[in-house]
């Protein structure tokens, strides 16, 4: 064979991504202080327990009435249209803040969640998961997803709410307490 392969980003350990993807606020769906805006945030760390100082994660999400955004801009932030969609990257200690909203269930008696992507150095590939609200216990206990799951590992899904009314959900890539990652065939 004569001709050279070059390996492609899902071959390379990175991070390759860091200096091109983060944008300006992107962490801010809405802006910080709107009605309705909470902040979610957490921590992000490895098997060890260690906290990745590079990792950058993207959210989607419903809007607080449980509708799929369709407004176009998610690149532009202009404080007040919710796009459902924001990127952030840890900070050097492996710490994440969104400025977002409570997303509503997408249809009645639905559980509310937040769909995660990581990436990380080290990962191959991206990793997806799910952040849930930890409110509405009956919805929890009937979400295909959660009720799929052995009691022990729902767990790593379910943020926590935190006094000021905000979220904290940390994410762990493997080892004991290992976040719950999804699998998409032919992603």
């Amino acid at each position: 064979m004569s001709e050279k392969l070059v390996a492609t980003p899902g071959q390379t350990i990175g991070p390759f991504y860091g200096y091109a993807l983060p944008f300006e606020k992107g962490g801010e769906l809405l802006a910080p202080g709107l009605p309705g805006a909470i902040r979610l945030q957490g921590t992000v760390r490895d098997g060890a327990g260690e906290t990745i100082p590079d990792a950058l994660l993207e959210i989607w999400q419903a809007d607080a009435d449980g509708s799929i955004p369709q407004k176009t801009g998610s690149l532009v932030r202009d404080g007040y249209t919710f796009t459902g969609w924001g990127r952030v990257p840890v900070d050097n200690t492996g710490n994440y803040t969104f400025t977002t909203v409570n997303p509503g269930p997408t249809e009645e008696g639905a559980a509310p969640f937040i769909s995660f992507v990581v990436f990380a150095r080290g990962l191959l590939n991206k990793l997806h998961t799910r952040m849930y609200l930890p409110e509405d216990e009956a919805a929890l206990a009937k979400d295909p997803l959660l009720s799929s799951l052995p009691e022990d590992r729902r767990r790593t899904l379910i943020a926590t709410r935190e006094a000021d009314g905000g979220l904290r959900w940390d994410i762990t890539l493997q080892g004991e307490n290992e976040t719950v990652f999804l699998a998409f065939p032919g992603a």
